[in-house]
């Protein structure tokens, strides 16, 4: 007795057996989640071209590229409110710390040089 297979499902079945393609890749832009928009972008470039409304708010790239910066050091940073500067007058909660510095771990870069 023979068995067949329509075309359809045998293409599927196929498919289902190969890798699936990789989701990050360098030249794709993370996600700019809606927080950090509404929260953050008022004054910090959170995403490209990273050109900060406020020229005294350094760039989340920037941020991001920061000497021993973690998403732990970035969480426990953003929810102690006392070490912001008076114009973060904002608290975030764990989650929405934990949101904050997952994004822009996103952005850290090994052959990322800062500009003048």
């Amino acid at each position: 007795m023979r068995v067949w297979i329509s075309l359809p499902l045998a293409a599927l079945a196929v498919s289902a057996c190969q890798p699936l393609a990789s989701t990050s890749s360098a030249s794709q832009k993370p996600r700019v989640p809606t927080l950090v928009q509404g929260v953050c972008g008022d004054c910090h470039a959170v995403q490209r071209p990273f050109q900060s409304p406020n020229p005294d708010a350094p760039s989340f790239e920037d941020i991001a590229n920061s000497a021993g910066l973690t998403e732990e050091t970035l969480s426990a940073w953003l929810l102690d409110a006392h070490n912001y500067p008076e114009q973060m007058d904002f608290e975030l909660s764990e989650a929405e710390a934990r949101e904050v510095a997952d994004y822009l771990v996103t952005l850290q870069r090994e052959d990322y040089t800062p500009e003048p």
